[in-house]
């Protein structure tokens, strides 16, 4: 019965044109797991225990806990049909990358999305390839 109403819930929020990526706000360590699962489409919590683990000290329980959490926020689906259950992310990468990018520059950097850019540069070495591709997207910009 809790499946169905949080699948309806979904629906509704889905119908009434809300996205979930405007209304859920991932926690730092939602988003970790979130990028493992957008880069792997599925994976049972010990998979992605075993490459959060990778980086930092966690405990299974606590990416299992985790996980529960997202599951139950709407930012991951589940499949119970199987003794190991696969989790699928439910957000779209893109949308939340730039839902999460527009309320930095609107909290941090008072709407100024140059401030931001310079910042970004100014605080982590951009290879050579990446100084290109954003020389390329200004000029592409530029353009329009």
């Amino acid at each position: 019965m809790y499946e169905y109403i949080r699948r309806s819930m979904y629906e509704t929020i889905r119908n009434t044109k809300m996205t979930a990526e405007l209304e859920i706000k991932p926690t730092e360590s939602e988003m970790e797991i979130l990028q493992i699962l957008w880069a792997k489409k599925t994976c049972t919590v010990r998979e992605v225990h075993e490459i959060l683990e990778k980086n930092k000290d966690a405990g299974y329980t606590t990416t299992l806990k985790l996980m529960q959490i997202m599951h139950e926020k709407g930012l991951v689906d589940r499949d119970t049909s199987s003794k190991t259950h696969i989790y699928k992310p439910l957000l779209n990468q893109q949308k939340t990358q730039q839902h999460l990018v527009s309320r930095m520059i609107e909290n941090v950097f008072n709407g100024s999305a140059s401030r931001m850019v310079m910042q970004a540069l100014g605080n982590h070495k951009a290879s050579k390839e990446e100084l290109e591709a954003i020389k390329q997207y200004l000029e592409d910009l530029s353009k329009k």
